[in-house]
C-alpha cells in the first residue's frame, strides 16, 4: 500500500469517527440533562428575574455595592434610584430626598426596597417619627432591609467583631471616602477630633475591589480623609452575601403572599 492510499484510509477512518461522534452527540445531552438534579431546575430558574416589578431606592453611599450586584445580573430591579449620600446628619433633607425618589419609584414598580438603617434617619425634634413610620407614611408596597446603617448591610456586627481583634475601629466603605467632604461638611475640627482618635484605625469593607485602584488613581484624597481622621485606612475585602441576603429576605414575604 502506498502511502498516498495510506492517508486517504485514515482519512476515512477519521471522517467516521467524526459522524459518529456526532450522531451520539445530542443523545449525551439529553442524558446530561436528564441527570441534572431536580431541585437544580428551579434554583436557577429562581436566580433570573427575581426582583423584576421592584424599584430600589438607597443612599447613594451603597452606590458601587448595588450597581455590581446589577451588573452581575442579580439585582435586575425595574430602576435603581440614589439619594444624595450623607443626609443622615440633615433629616429634613433626608425626609425630602427620600419622599422625591419614592415617588420617582412608584411610577416605575408597584413595589420598592428601601436600603437605608434604623439609624440612618433620626430627627432629634421628633424621635418618634423614624424611617419606618416615614416609609408607612408613604403608603404602597414598601419594605426596607432590616440593618442598623450602611456599614451592618455590608457586615454583620459579630463580622465586625471577628475583624476588629480587639480593636476600636472606624468602619468605612468605598461610598464613605468617595463622599467623605460631604457626609462631614457641618464637622468642625472639634467634633472630628472628639470622635476619631478614640479609634485605633479605619478599615473600609471592599466588596468591590475598590480600595486598590482609588489609592492608585487618587492618593492624595486618600492621605488627606485620613489625615484629617488622624487615622490610617485599611481596607478589607469582603464579599456581597450578606447584601444579597438582607435584599431577598426583604422580596421573600411579599412573594410568599402572591
Amino acid at each position: 500500500m502506498s502511502i498516498e492510499e495510506e492517508i486517504l484510509k485514515l482519512e476515512e477512518r477519521i471522517q467516521g469517527l467524526k459522524s459518529r461522534i456526532s450522531a451520539h452527540s445530542p443523545k449525551i445531552k439529553m442524558v446530561q440533562e436528564l441527570e441534572e438534579p431536580e431541585d437544580e431546575l428551579p434554583r436557577k430558574k429562581r436566580e433570573k428575574f427575581l426582583f423584576k416589578g421592584y424599584s430600589i431606592v438607597s443612599c447613594a453611599i451603597l452606590h458601587r455595592e448595588l450597581n455590581y450586584l446589577k451588573d452581575a445580573g442579580f439585582l435586575d430591579a425595574d430602576r435603581i434610584l440614589y439619594t444624595i449620600p450623607g443626609l443622615h446628619e440633615n433629616p429634613l433633607r433626608l425626609r425630602a430626598e427620600l419622599k422625591r425618589q419614592l415617588n420617582n419609584a412608584k411610577r416605575n414598580s408597584g413595589k420598592i426596597i428601601v436600603v437605608y438603617g434604623s439609624g440612618c434617619y433620626i430627627d432629634t425634634r421628633d424621635p418618634f417619627f423614624c424611617i419606618d413610620a416615614l416609609l408607612k407614611e408613604e403608603g404602597g408596597e414598601i419594605k426596607r432591609i432590616r440593618v442598623k446603617n450602611c456599614i451592618d448591610a455590608l457586615c454583620s456586627i459579630e463580622e465586625r467583631e471577628k475583624i476588629a481583634q480587639g480593636k476600636k475601629v472606624y468602619w468605612l466603605s468605598p461610598g464613605w471616602l468617595e463622599y467623605w467632604k460631604q457626609i462631614f461638611k457641618d464637622w468642625d475640627i472639634g467634633k472630628a477630633n472628639e470622635t476619631f482618635p478614640q479609634n485605633d484605625k479605619a478599615i473600609l469593607l471592599d466588596g468591590v475591589d475598590f480600595f486598590d485602584e482609588y489609592s492608585r488613581r487618587y492618593p492624595e484624597r486618600v492621605l488627606e480623609f485620613s489625615d484629617w481622621m488622624r487615622l490610617s485606612i485599611e481596607p478589607y475585602k469582603i464579599s456581597l452575601e450578606r447584601v444579597k441576603k438582607l435584599l431577598l429576605d426583604v422580596i421573600a414575604p411579599i412573594e410568599e403572599r402572591g
